[in-house]
């Protein structure tokens, strides 16, 4: 799996960090991360259906 760097405003990690952990509905930072990106993902994929955009024949919604 390919590694990434991001840099994240203080405030926003404190907030994921809420959710990480033996109390957290995550295991670690990356886990919660994905599923993050992941959801924002679908979200757009349906908004941009709603709207006609998504191509049927290429999901990544690439044309080239």
């Amino acid at each position: 799996m390919p590694k990434i760097s991001v840099e994240v405003p203080r405030e926003l990690l404190d907030d994921l960090d809420r959710h990480v952990g033996e109390d957290g509905k995550f295991v670690n930072r990356s886990e919660a991360i994905r599923a993050s990106v992941r959801k924002t993902l679908d979200m757009l994929d349906e908004i941009d259906e709603r709207h006609g955009r998504l191509d049927e024949d290429d999901p990544s919604g690439d044309d080239a």
